[in-house]
């Protein structure tokens, strides 16, 4: 029996259609040749990484090798099966799992926020409170090594200690191994599971299984630890860009998700971005609205708003994206992620009638994954919802997300919808990828190289000169 097809995300910038404080359809037809030749560029980096030649200066650095990192991922594991990488970062992430009852993910920045992400939006809401069989027998997650907070970590000792002696393991993820906060991390939680082993290295090598790049110094520790296995992040795939290699990978294996479910929704994107002209093709169609609305309305405010809990850290994984990737020479556009209806006790009266900065859109979900709960009738009925008995959540929340943009509307505030059909693997793959997609092509539309990090380089500089004296 065939699978059913890969249910497409969607684009709909209508909400953004109002005059004097939007754009028009005539816009987006004047931008759509720039769109695609800003298309064909991102295509041509592409191309320049795979035929191995050096990079022009102008163009360092090039991390487009994340582009088609899914269908060469895919094709490999099709073609080599259990020898593919993808089979291995599968077969580590259930061998860790069976042995440990906790796992903790270090990293900053890209190196843990596409894992943290994929574990908020695809895993069970309150999954580190259920027990084992209820997790499907997959360990407990918690992220560290992404701050330098005294009483996280300590709070954190306190948690794993609590299942006794060898329960425990450490997946660090760092390309370069010299991330000050996840490098401290690692030492302070080595020398616990150390002491937990009786200092027996044959025993901790068995809890850790690293991400890192080839050259790293986080390899060469745990080279000299003889780590069994280990998982590179490949050249020409920048930490913002890394979610769809082992970096992001092997942590959502371990939750229990399907890597190649991912993979193949982001394929799906690459299809769509390669194949479709401006007007339906989401990635130009996202990258043409934002600029539009930037560059003409001057709404430097991106806001995403998400409408469900389970996408708080997708957005804040898209912050760091954009925030990281377009953020330069005096440019780039503020993004800023609010959980809805939530946010709307808090930020929405600044989003109805402060100032006219912002674009929002809405990030939505369009099938829960659970059983619907419903407003029932009661004999109590002093609240007065009697006559909301029979409304589900979800219709309650889309109720107020149309009464939302009715309001942004009737105020002519811009707005646009991107739908997800369920909030699921394949759909986040399509959408992570949209993203990714979209931030470089917006880097060469405005003339800004959207790889690089110069200026967290400098802050890392600074701060060990601090430490260190040098």
């Amino acid at each position: 029996m065939n699978e059913p097809a890969i249910l497409p995300i969607s684009y709909d910038p209508s909400g953004t259609m109002i005059h004097e404080t939007g754009i028009s359809q005539a816009d987006l037809v004047w931008l759509a040749p720039r769109l695609v030749a800003a298309r064909n560029e991102v295509l041509d980096d592409l191309a320049l990484c795979q035929s191995g030649e050096p990079v022009p200066k102008e163009k360092g650095p090039l991390d487009a090798a994340f582009i088609d990192l899914p269908e060469r991922m895919l094709e490999e594991h099709a073609a080599k099966g259990e020898r593919s990488q993808l089979a291995r970062i599968r077969a580590a992430a259930d061998s860790l799992a069976e042995r440990v009852e906790q796992v903790v993910v270090l990293g900053i920045g890209g190196s843990y926020m596409g894992a943290r992400a994929l574990f908020e939006a695809c895993c069970h809401p309150y999954f580190n409170q259920l027990g084992r069989l209820q997790r499907g027998r997959r360990p407990r997650i918690f992220f560290e090594g992404n701050n330098l907070d005294n009483d996280a970590m300590s709070g954190l000792f306190d948690l794993l200690l609590g299942e006794g002696p060898h329960r425990w393991g450490i997946v660090p993820i760092s390309k370069s191994g010299s991330t000050l906060e996840t490098a401290v991390a690692l030492r302070i939680l080595l020398e616990r599971l150390c002491s937990e082993c009786d200092n027996d290295l044959t025993k901790v090598r068995d809890l850790i299984v690293p991400v890192t790049g080839l050259k790293s110094r986080l390899r060469a520790l745990c080279t000299a630890m003889e780590c069994p296995e280990m998982f590179p992040i490949p050249d020409g795939v920048g930490g913002r860009f890394s979610i769809f290699t082992a970096v992001g990978l092997l942590p959502a294996a371990i939750m229990g998700l399907d890597p190649i479910k991912l993979l193949e929704g982001a394929a799906v994107t690459n299809r769509r971005f390669c194949n479709s002209e401006p007007g339906d093709n989401p990635v130009l169609d996202y990258v043409g609205v934002c600029h539009l609305m930037e560059s003409r309305r001057g709404a430097t405010t991106r806001v995403l708003s998400t409408w469900g809990k389970g996408l708080e850290a997708v957005g804040l994984w898209y912050d760091q994206l954009l925030a990281e990737s377009l953020g330069k020479d005096g440019q780039g556009a503020l993004p800023l992620t609010c959980v809805n209806t939530r946010d709307l006790h808090s930020r929405g009266q600044q989003h109805q009638e402060g100032r006219r900065d912002k674009l929002i859109t809405n990030l939505i979900v369009e099938h829960p994954k659970s059983e619907l709960v419903a407003v029932k009738p009661s004999t109590l009925n002093q609240d007065q919802l009697n006559d909301l008995a029979g409304k589900s959540l979800p219709e309650i929340l889309a109720a107020a997300l149309a009464g939302t943009n009715r309001a942004y509307a009737d105020d002519r505030r811009p707005t646009a919808d991107l739908r997800l059909p369920r909030l699921d693997e394949h759909a986040l793959g399509q959408l992570f990828q949209m993203f990714m997609l979209a931030t470089v092509v917006e880097g060469r539309l405005i003339g800004i190289n959207p790889y690089g990090q110069p200026g967290v380089e400098a802050y890392k500089r600074h701060m060990n000169e601090f430490l260190r004296g040098k």
